[in-house]
């Protein structure tokens, strides 16, 4: 269906002038800022020591909202890439731009990123989280959007739907070891004897196939609103469905879990990200898409606002959550627990320490109440400035 859908839009003849075709698309910046906001939860979940997911109804569905986030954002960042050269009109120029701006992402994840999360300048752990996927996949965007869009879109679909062929035992590739890790196993590899060790929690596949997916959805924006609107609708609602079908039949097949039926179908495998998970995530936000874009008062705009600038947010974030954490364990406790949180975010707290999640969505509060204020000057300053260093964050 989104392949139709795809081969469909490339028939679009883009107007003459670039710079005369679509501009900012609200809907876009709104789920942006939607799936920017949820993710915070997950980060104040990290440092609550609330577990990723559990047998209650609040603990289970405070980790399966953000869920959709990471999909999300890679998704309708390679919409945004595409629409970015559209205006452009040069792909030598969009390719340029998207390497040298994964270049600085990877940097930024092991360095800024690294210590924000831990507060420490110890780089014996360091993690490949989603920044540094999200750099390598724009490395390689670089060199996919010299095709057509529809033939990335397409390719993308591909590596999504037959991702899991790539399921090959390690002890078949040892000579591709740490490269398998890094394409799609993930996993810890050692950077030289005694060294470092690299925790790749986000691989490359199937993340690079999401990006492009996003980049031929691009085409589909390029369409009237009305047919725009009906495409999206199309698309996002079957992918839900599908997914309601399949894994709720599979879910119905499987023995052994004891759980209730909605908590077996919804516990879909994230990492490695299973077509299911993406079914799941991407379905929706597709169809919210035309009904984002008509969304107006004042939380459509704050949204937006966050949406604008999501690196400038996601680089705030992370240190403000981690601070406002160590003062409410102060508070709380009497006591800092800064040495909990060294291998962030992968934290294991005994449950007789863990906050509430009362306490846990007050401190959530608390960090967006913090951040608008300066998303909203920053977006301000690149709407004055958009070119220079701006660009890139």
């Amino acid at each position: 269906m989104a392949t139709t859908a795809f081969a469909a839009a490339s028939t679009y003849t883009p107007p003459a002038r670039p710079s005369a075709g679509v501009g900012r698309i609200a809907g876009l910046d709104v789920l942006r800022g939607l799936v920017m906001v949820l993710m915070a939860i997950d980060h104040v979940r990290v440092y609550s020591g609330v577990p990723a997911g559990g047998p209650t109804a609040g603990v289970f569905f405070t980790r399966w909202v953000t869920h959709f986030c990471a999909p999300t954002f890679v998704f309708f960042a390679g919409t945004a890439a595409f629409l970015y050269g559209h205006r452009l009109g040069d792909p030598k120029k969009l390719s340029r731009y998207l390497a040298t701006r994964g270049l600085l992402l990877i940097v930024l994840e092991l360095t800024l990123i690294h210590v924000s999360w831990t507060f420490t300048l110890d780089w014996g752990f360091v993690l490949g989280g989603v920044i540094w996927m999200f750099g390598w996949c724009m490395i390689l965007m670089a060199g996919l959007v010299r095709f057509s869009p529809a033939s990335v879109g397409v390719f993308g679909i591909v590596v999504m739907a037959v991702q899991t062929l790539m399921r090959v035992p390690a002890h078949f590739l040892p000579s591709l070891g740490p490269l398998w890790s890094f394409l799609y196993t993930g996993g810890s590899i050692e950077l030289g004897k005694g060294g470092p060790s690299l925790e790749i929690l986000y691989n490359i596949v199937p993340w690079i196939g999401i990006m492009a997916a996003g980049y031929g959805f691009g085409l589909i924006l390029l369409r009237d609103p009305d047919e725009r609107r009906r495409l999206c609708l199309r698309i996002g609602l079957g992918a839900t469905v599908a997914f309601l079908l399949i894994a709720g039949t599979i879910t119905a097949l499987r023995s052994g879990d004891n759980r209730a039926f909605v908590y077996r179908l919804l516990d879909q495998n994230k990492y490695r990200d299973s077509q299911l998970f993406l079914l799941m995530t991407l379905g929706p936000m597709i169809a919210l898409l035309p009904f984002a874009d008509d969304a107006r008062g004042r939380i459509a705009r704050a949204l937006e606002t966050f949406g604008r600038v999501p690196m400038f947010y996601y680089l705030l974030h992370i240190p403000l959550i981690h601070a406002l954490s160590l003062i409410t364990w102060r508070l709380r406790d009497g006591s800092w627990h800064a040495g909990a949180f060294a291998t962030a975010p992968y934290v294991q707290l005994p449950q007789g320490q863990r906050w509430s999640l009362a306490l846990l969505y007050l401190v959530f509060a608390i960090a967006i109440a913090l951040l608008y204020p300066v998303c909203r000057w920053y977006a301000s300053l690149k709407a004055r400035r958009p070119g220079g260093i701006l660009r890139y964050i």
